[in-house]
């Protein structure tokens, strides 16, 4: 059994979906849950965390009717502004709909280095953790310093670590981001997913063995408890195909205990997103 714990849907839109750039041309399409569906039912996925890939809360809506109408979605992070005065009213509105786990912001790409650390965002932070949701983290490996400052600011919420932090893997930079990994790992509420690794390599040419040792970083610094699989399906389909993905899981994954192998592919999503059996 395996639950994916990252994978997107959109009706593509040129202005929306502005970060697919010239180099993704293949995912400038619409990607649904009926284009997902044949694929986990070849895979044996049985479900799925659905991840915001627009920063609107019509966003949310479009996700919760991809949940209504296909029941292999078995949770949602969506996306709220953490930094406005009427966050409390926004997520009562959402809270009506206990698939939405949690929240997360496209921090990569703002271009203040302390995004993370203002008040107005923190603040947000503090009233997601009262209300016992998760925060994703989405990030470069060069802001790692800020999230790391971040998470220990809060020890009472779930953090989700979003592709490993990205690693620059196509230019081999490894130590400075395996350090902060590390560091990262010694903080028992953030979890890290492996995900989203072969499009930091180069699309047409990575090979398993290039991503092999990030992998290694992510299971010495976070355990075998607090990580997760996750496809990054349809993104990942500018370097691979779902399998190919899921084999270099498998393939990290074969040093592992049957037990931790399941807890990786399934039942650590299954208690960090509280997700029904």
């Amino acid at each position: 059994m395996i639950i994916d714990s990252h994978q997107h849907f959109w009706i593509f839109e040129k202005e929306k979906h502005a970060w697919i750039d010239d180099g993704m041309l293949d995912i400038r399409r619409d990607f649904l849950p009926s284009d997902l569906k044949p694929i986990y039912d070849e895979h044996k996925v049985v479900g799925c965390i659905a991840v915001q890939a627009d920063q609107s809360l019509e966003e949310n809506d479009f996700l919760l009717k991809q949940a209504e109408a296909y029941n292999f979605i078995k949770g949602i992070i969506g996306w709220i502004d953490l930094r406005k005065q009427d966050l409390s009213s926004v997520l009562d509105h959402f809270g009506q709909f206990p698939i939405i786990k949690g929240y997360r912001h496209v921090v990569q790409a703002e271009t203040d280095p302390l995004f993370l650390l203002r008040e107005n965002f923190l603040n947000g932070i503090g009233v997601l953790q009262k209300r016992g949701l998760i925060y994703e983290i989405l990030v470069f490996p060069h802001q790692l310093p800020m999230v790391l400052e971040f998470v220990r600011l809060f020890p009472n919420i779930t953090f989700v670590l979003d592709h490993m932090a990205k690693p620059y893997i196509k230019d081999g930079y490894l130590t400075s981001w395996a350090m902060m990994m590390r560091e990262l790992g010694k903080i028992e509420n953030v979890h890290c997913k492996i995900s989203g690794v072969i499009t930091e390599a180069d699309y047409h040419t990575w090979e398993m063995q290039q991503i092999l040792p990030y992998l290694e970083v992510v299971l010495e610094a976070f355990g075998t408890k607090r990580i997760m699989y996750g496809s990054d399906w349809p993104v990942c389909l500018v370097a691979g195909n779902y399998g190919e993905v899921l084999t270099l899981a498998q393939r990290f994954a074969d040093q592992l205990s049957q037990e931790e192998q399941m807890d990786f592919f399934y039942y650590n999503a299954q208690r960090i997103y509280n997700l029904k059996k």
